[in-house]
């Protein structure tokens, strides 16, 4: 199985935003009103927004190849770009998206790893993440790589107040 890791730039907006709709769709749409699920992919994903994120330095994105073939991706925050305050000494993982094709192969637990390295490389003691509380799969998942529940925040799904549990990991 050949997996490489690389990061994004702006050259990758269009495949990113493709990426970011495809994977947040299918992860959520079951779950949501269309409505809020056109609202929050509109906001969250459109090519100005998008841009803006990949063009903060406290902000990076990495591709995840599985067979040279793009499976899904990380993106992490430092610093000012955290989601909440979490301080200096913490890394975000903001996102972690895997194409379902692709789900099941390791990857995800592979980008948790590189978020690892970069939160190292950045002299962080602390990883953290938002995840829906009702993904049980995602919960259980982290669970299971050494995180813990340590909060919880209020995440907008259209105009659906919902809860993230913020979940964190000392180094």
């Amino acid at each position: 199985m050949t997996i490489t890791i690389r990061k994004c730039t702006r050259k990758d907006l269009n495949k990113l935003q493709e990426i970011s709709y495809e994977t947040f769709n299918e992860t959520f749409k079951h779950q949501n009103s269309p409505e809020n699920m056109k609202t929050y992919l509109k906001n969250a994903f459109n090519s100005k927004q998008l841009e803006t994120e990949l063009s903060n330095e406290s902000s990076q994105f990495f591709f995840i190849y599985l067979h040279h073939e793009i499976a899904g991706y990380l993106k992490v925050n430092i610093d000012d770009a955290q989601s909440e305050i979490m301080g200096d000494e913490a890394l975000e993982i903001e996102r972690i998206y895997i194409r379902s094709k692709f789900q099941n192969h390791g990857l995800g637990k592979d980008l948790l790893n590189k978020a690892e390295e970069m939160a190292v490389k950045c002299d962080k003691r602390k990883i953290w993440l938002g995840v829906w509380e009702k993904n049980e799969h995602a919960i259980a998942f982290y669970k299971k790589q050494g995180f813990v529940k340590t909060g919880d925040h209020a995440f907008y799904m259209g105009d659906e107040k919902q809860i993230d549990f913020i979940m964190t990991k000392n180094l």
